[in-house]
């Protein structure tokens, strides 16, 4: 019902098999909170102890709002996040402002009522089912020896629904998933079980769920995808040590930039920068969250799926990043974001790339806490300029822009017309690029313009407009352009298929600088290696190429999507690259 645009893509039929295939998980949760339950009247017969069955009530009345809650909060988490809820937002507990600004455009009144009438309904229901429980009535020792087995029987039944059946390999997803549509195959999942699992598997991911061929044949498959390297590059540059002024754009999809085919009138500022530079039309985002992307752009690693590098610390100490790498060169190494680098473990990240000096939302005045999030574009961007009126150079100045995420509050008068939420995507679009035309425009005016090379690129891609599915190609696609004084070319495009761990490389590259540590990346002006591109969603990949994509769900284990081009090798190559990089992230 919450969900009513998706169902309306479904046939009855699927709808059916969403609640026939949804079953079993349904029972094998319930058997699961039937449990303890059994255990306390298993011990109510043998011992006729009224405070046992008080017990149950305390059970019942602590689980049934939490289960309510979770059930409640993912009507609403899947239509920002595309998965049903797991043990994700366990990840973010830490930062709970930012989780809840994540769907700020929800409607929280609706919410509310459905958890207050499932609350009801619930607290209803078992009210009627406590009444008729007593202490036992005393019986003879044969008849509770009879009725203690006939507990411990149905005790042990249990297992059977727990398992989802007879068969060896105990219930997962992919026994619910029937259907091509993804949301078919999402709708029959049960939220609580699902987090219940996602937790448990969690908690002892030590081996890699992504085992998919040969070890040594994976690793040879990655190694084409990293063969040939052209001796000499290109070079772009008039400087031999730029400034790095590096833009990380929140959720900037290629889909609104006019310079890549979207509408032109949301980024006439991007627009008219991608004529002074170099603009990257095939980029993809590794990732679909943006501290996967952070990773990917500055260390240039590869994404995790259900899990982020960035959550460890003791395994980012182990990732080159571009500011530590600049900082050998004499670089003053500088970050600024107007959210709060705590979230996601995002410091922590920073600190082991040695950055010189963060900037955060606590840097700022409140007065300027004028964004759910933190501060808006343009105050960070007036920020950066009053910080650089004299800066000592050379420089790399990492800037992450916020405004453009849920819930897309602006400060600016609306460009477009709605209040849908895609519209309001669009205006914190148009908004974000109006602040930066404003920024660029003021940075060419300082001295140390000349000497800078400028890099925009998205942190991620985002399922507006058009409400992408969560593994489509056109949700990951992002933009990339290099611009500024320190350029020696403009006006050019770079058709190369790639990705945002390729970005690190290509710059140091440039600089003369060795990139052999930055082991899943390749330089995007290299005439001679593969186009190709990889990302993950949520428990799944999809692996670009000339020849088209595929995308890989798997816990169904098959492709979700495979373009008429694609050939077994692409196939084998994007199960091997999945494969070795999670294998790679278990080792850090």
């Amino acid at each position: 019902m919450y969900q009513h645009s998706k169902t309306a893509t479904l046939t009855a039929s699927e709808i059916g098999k969403v609640l026939w295939y949804g079953l079993r998980m349904d029972l094998s949760f319930a058997a699961y909170l039937s449990v303890i339950p059994f255990l306390l009247f298993l011990n109510e017969v043998a011992f006729r102890k009224k405070v046992l069955l008080k017990l149950v009530h305390v059970f019942t009345y602590a689980l049934l709002p939490l289960l309510v809650l979770l059930v409640t909060i993912d009507l609403e988490l899947y239509s920002a996040w595309g998965f049903r809820l797991d043990s994700t937002p366990l990840q973010y507990l830490n930062t709970p402002a930012e989780m809840l600004a994540s769907t700020a455009s929800a409607p929280v009144w609706l919410l509310v009522l459905f958890y207050i009438v499932l609350l009801v309904i619930g607290v209803v229901g078992y009210t009627f089912l406590k009444h008729k429980w007593g202490v036992s009535p005393k019986r003879s020792s044969k008849q509770l020896a009879a009725d203690l087995l006939l507990s411990f029987f149905l005790l042990a039944l249990l297992v059977l629904p727990i398992r989802g059946g007879w068969q060896q390999i105990p219930l997962n997803q992919s026994d619910v998933y029937f259907s091509q549509k993804n949301f078919a195959n999402h709708a029959g999942v049960n939220v609580p079980w699902n987090v219940m699992h996602s937790v448990i598997k969690k908690n002892h991911n030590t081996k890699n769920p992504y085992q998919y061929l040969d070890e040594q044949k994976a690793q040879t498959l990655v190694q084409e995808l990293y063969q040939p390297k052209s001796d000499t590059i290109p070079t772009v540059l008039r400087v031999k040590k730029p400034n790095v002024l590096f833009i990380i754009l929140e959720s900037y999809t290629a889909k609104l930039i006019g310079a890549l085919g979207g509408p032109s009138e949301v980024t006439p500022n991007f627009n008219a920068l991608a004529k002074e530079g170099i603009l990257f039309q095939n980029i993809y985002a590794a990732g679909d969250r943006s501290e996967k992307g952070m990773v990917a752009l500055l260390s240039g690693y590869p994404v995790q799926t259900t899990t982020s590098i960035i959550k460890t610390p003791k395994k980012t100490e182990r990732l080159p990043q571009l500011a530590a790498e600049l900082k050998k060169l004499g670089y003053g190494t500088y970050y600024y974001y107007g959210g709060e680098l705590a979230f996601a473990n995002i410091k922590s990240y920073l600190i082991n790339g040695q950055y010189d000096k963060l900037l955060e939302k606590s840097d700022f005045g409140s007065e300027n806490y004028n964004s759910k999030w933190g501060v808006h574009d343009h105050i960070l961007f007036d920020k950066v300029l009053a910080d650089h009126q004299n800066p000592k150079e050379p420089f790399l100045t990492t800037v992450f822009t916020l405004s453009s995420h849920e819930p897309y509050d602006v400060p600016i008068p609306a460009k477009f017309p709605g209040t849908d939420e895609e519209t309001q995507f669009k205006n914190s679009f148009y908004y974000t690029d109006w602040a930066l035309g404003r920024f660029i425009s003021a940075a060419k005016k300082m001295p140390w313009w000349q000497n800078t090379l400028v890099v925009l690129v998205a942190d991620h891609g985002h399922h507006f407009p058009g409400r992408d599915q969560n593994d489509a190609p056109s949700k990951f696609r992002i933009p990339l352009l290099i611009a500024g004084g320190a350029l020696a070319v403009k006006d050019t495009v770079i058709t190369t298929i790639g990705s945002q761990t390729d970005v690190v490389p290509t710059l140091l590259q440039q600089l003369g600088l060795p990139t052999h540590h930055f082991a899943w990346s390749k330089n995007l002006l290299d005439a001679k290696a593969t186009p190709f591109a990889f990302y993950v969603f949520n428990d799944g990949f999809g692996m670009v190429s000339p020849q088209g994509v595929v995308t890989f769900d798997n816990v169904a284990q098959r492709p979700i999507l495979r373009e008429p081009g694609v050939t077994d090798q692409q196939v084998e190559q994007g199960k091997a690259y999945m494969q070795t990089s999670f294998g790679d992230f278990l080792k850090k």
